[in-house]
């Protein structure tokens, strides 16, 4: 479990593609300093499992499923990518639960400049968009986000300059993707609410 509090900017060392998964290369001071084999470590909010690992850099397997759904499948050597630990039991939750089970992409529609802080529009999938609430919370490539105004097929952002330096999103352009995973309360709470319906039926 992760929080959305992203920790560090890793960069992409290595990808190696292979017939029907990938293994990926990152150099992260920070999140490789303690970790341990089988750890697990949000990489632009998708969970990756540690195989391999040094002073200050980690190697994880991508599974077919995720390079499809994510936006992993597309990085380059060099890319940099948001990278959170798991979190541990006593941590402060400053964001929100995040799984690294991500819901699929979204991409950029339109971004709004404000003297210090910016607003961002995505695109929102139907078959989640009744997972994504105003004032709800939404991972964005592993980013604890809130979210500020929705709509039938898209919603947004506000981030702050924090928010805007520390992670990659300061870097997003329109025209982007970015990895989402709703809040996984709302995702029980309609997969309830499918089961009650069919027992009503």
């Amino acid at each position: 479990m992760f929080t959305g509090i992203i920790e560090e900017l890793g960069a992409v060392t290595a990808w190696e593609p292979t017939a029907d998964a990938a293994r990926i290369t990152v150099r992260a001071p920070l999140a490789a300093s303690d970790a341990s084999h089988g750890d697990s470590i949000s990489v632009s909010g998708v969970c990756l499992t540690v195989v391999d690992q040094g002073a200050d850099w980690f190697t994880a397997d991508v599974m077919a499923e995720t390079i499809a759904m994510s936006t992993l499948g597309g990085v380059v050597v060099g890319q940099q990518v948001n990278l959170e630990r798991a979190a541990q039991v006593g941590d402060r939750l400053g964001g929100h639960i995040v799984q690294g089970h991500i819901d699929g992409t979204a991409t950029v529609l339109s971004i709004e400049n404000g003297s210090a802080w910016r607003v961002v529009r995505f695109s929102l999938a139907p078959d989640v968009a009744a997972l994504v609430a105003r004032k709800g919370s939404i991972a964005v490539d592993g980013v604890s986000l809130t979210v500020s105004a929705v709509g039938a097929d898209w919603f947004e952002v506000s981030l702050i300059p924090e928010t805007l330096t520390a992670t990659t999103l300061g870097a997003r352009t329109v025209g982007e993707s970015v990895n989402i995973e709703t809040d996984i309360v709302a995702r029980h709470v309609e997969r309830m609410l499918q089961f009650n319906e069919r027992t009503l039926s």
